[in-house]
């Protein structure tokens, strides 16, 4: 017991000590909190409205999230890839309103970066 003391009296054993314990800490909380943003799976609605997007002229690839409530879609939000004009934006507005039942304020469209 007294050799334990004399070491924890030891500046440089405290100091190794708390650097220690500190990436513990910090170890636990990054596998706690650190991969929760990439858990979302997509629904089957989103998937399928991504495809059909796809098949637009002028979009390369999409990606659609729906806001839900209640079981029913409030509002959409679509990112595309490809090219950004007025007429492919409007066919992607006039596909996702149509398919989601959605007044087209409630669409949301913007081009990947």
């Amino acid at each position: 017991m007294g050799r334990i003391r004399e070491l924890l009296q030891n500046r440089t054993v405290r100091a190794v000590l708390l650097a220690a314990f500190a990436l513990l800490l910090l170890l636990a909380v990054g596998l706690t909190f650190g991969k929760r943003s990439s858990s979302y799976e997509p629904t089957e609605t989103e998937t399928r409205l991504s495809r059909l997007l796809t098949e637009i002229e002028g979009v390369e690839e999409a990606t659609a999230m729906i806001a839900e409530e209640d079981g029913r879609a409030v509002s959409a939000v679509v990112l595309f890839g490809g090219k950004d004009s007025i007429l492919v934006r409007s066919r992607i507005l006039d596909i996702t309103s149509a398919m989601l039942r959605l007044d087209k304020k409630d669409v949301q469209i913007y081009l990947r970066s």
